[in-house]
């Protein structure tokens, strides 16, 4: 047996790289006996904004929650904390330097300084770039962070809203709650200048947080404290657009082409699927094929069209789409495998299509195909909002457990 992965839309080699090297260690785990493979498509049919993306207006990122959010409630408190987080990382620490804390009496003496203070100072004795021997700098390093942290560090530790609030907290409780407030914005920070390109559960986040709360003086079992409990209000009136204004420059430019991608295949898509079915035909036996994104929807369609055209692929005993348009595309006509409304061709194989609800770009396809057995749709959860979910699929192992189950019952 064998697994054939597809990579998503957005992705090129060095984050290929890392991504496929997960995902065969993982399933070479669960399956020793079996071959790991990719079809690495992205230089070759990715989209360039060939002018330097000056159709895309204000590419300067922003900070600030913005104005006129409309009302919506995300069904994951957490994860609506953090898309409000990855908005404005410094939101809860603005709101304990502008509400500050009632003193139970006590005061501070001249001369001696708030421990808030010390926090901060603890803050900004932490190294940019820790070792790959320690925890931080390893996990960092995991989750593609470390190159955004030390620009994070430094725009936290150094900003108004720090000082303000460091100087507020005058007692140890106080400061405790600010080392949580600091250290979430800290890793919302290098999250925010990762973009696309982090790949991070919200374990992993959490942890993080928990490692720089601990190193700061903080305790890693205080929860957000009541910035996050103040905040976690506004955070579920918050939608998705306010996230993608701050994002939009880098989901279109050349390194980002999350768009771009979908775009170009749509119009030009026969080459990438002729290249899948040689990549398929390479090697004989019963095939699991896996398929990211665009890569779920370029599957999709390449063995939809064989089965229909009476070639289909029967080395293909099973298709798995994780993050996946393909249900949403078809819903709307805009699948170019299969005609508005038409249902599954006879001889299309098993499809498992595993989704988190919190990626946008994740979409169910029992719905689309009611009454089709061969169609499964399991939901995962990475605890991540918007964008960070829709590349954290592979670092759950709830997704290996279902995809071990499918070809079990595949048989």
């Amino acid at each position: 047996m064998r697994f054939l992965f597809v990579h998503g839309t957005g992705v090129r080699r060095a984050r290929h790289d890392v991504l496929f090297g997960r995902i065969r260690d993982r399933l070479s785990a669960r399956f020793p006996q079996a071959t790991v493979s990719s079809c690495y498509w992205g230089d070759r049919f990715g989209a360039e904004l060939s002018a330097g993306a000056v159709s895309v207006p204000d590419m300067r990122r922003t900070r600030g929650a913005g104005e006129g959010i409309p009302a919506a409630a995300p069904p994951d408190v957490v994860a609506a904390e953090w898309l409000l987080l990855l908005t404005d990382p410094l939101c809860e620490v603005r709101v304990l330097a502008e509400a500050g804390w009632e003193t139970t009496g006590g005061f501070t003496l001249p001369g001696v300084r708030s421990a808030g203070s010390e926090v901060l100072d603890l803050l900004a004795k932490l190294p940019p770039e820790p070792e790959e021997t320690d925890e931080l700098g390893a996990l960092l390093r995991d989750t593609g962070l470390f190159g955004g942290f030390s620009g994070a560090l430094e725009a936290v530790a150094r900003s108004h809203e720090a000082a303000r609030a460091g100087t507020n907290a005058t007692e140890d409780g106080f400061a405790r709650e600010l080392a949580t407030a600091l250290a979430r914005a800290v890793v919302a920070d290098a999250l925010s200048a990762a973009g696309p390109e982090a790949d991070c559960t919200g374990d992993e986040r959490d942890r993080l947080v928990e490692l720089v709360v601990t190193r700061i003086g903080g305790d890693a079992r205080m929860p957000g404290g009541r910035a996050a409990g103040v905040l976690g209000r506004l955070a579920l009136r918050v939608t998705t657009q306010p996230v993608l204004n701050v994002w939009r420059g880098s989901i279109t430019t050349g390194s980002s082409p999350f768009i771009g991608d979908i775009l170009r295949y749509q119009a030009r898509g026969e080459a990438l699927r002729e290249l899948l079915r040689a990549r398929i035909a390479e090697e004989p036996g019963p095939t699991v094929v896996i398929g990211h994104s665009l890569g779920g929807i370029a599957l999709v369609d390449l063995l939809a069209l064989s089965a229909a055209r009476g070639e289909p692929t029967p080395d293909v005993r099973l298709l798995v789409t994780v993050g996946s348009q393909a249900p949403f595309l078809h819903e709307m006509g805009a699948l170019t495998g299969l005609a508005p409304g038409e249902s599954l061709p006879g001889d299309f194989p098993r499809w498992l299509n595993i989704f988190d609800r919190q990626d946008i770009l994740a979409f169910l396809a029992e719905p689309v195909f009611p009454g089709d057995s061969r169609v499964t749709d399991h939901e995962v959860s990475s605890g991540q909002p918007f964008i960070p979910c829709h590349s954290a699929y592979f670092k759950l192992d709830a997704v290996y457990d279902r995809i071990a189950l499918a070809v079990a019952e595949t048989g």
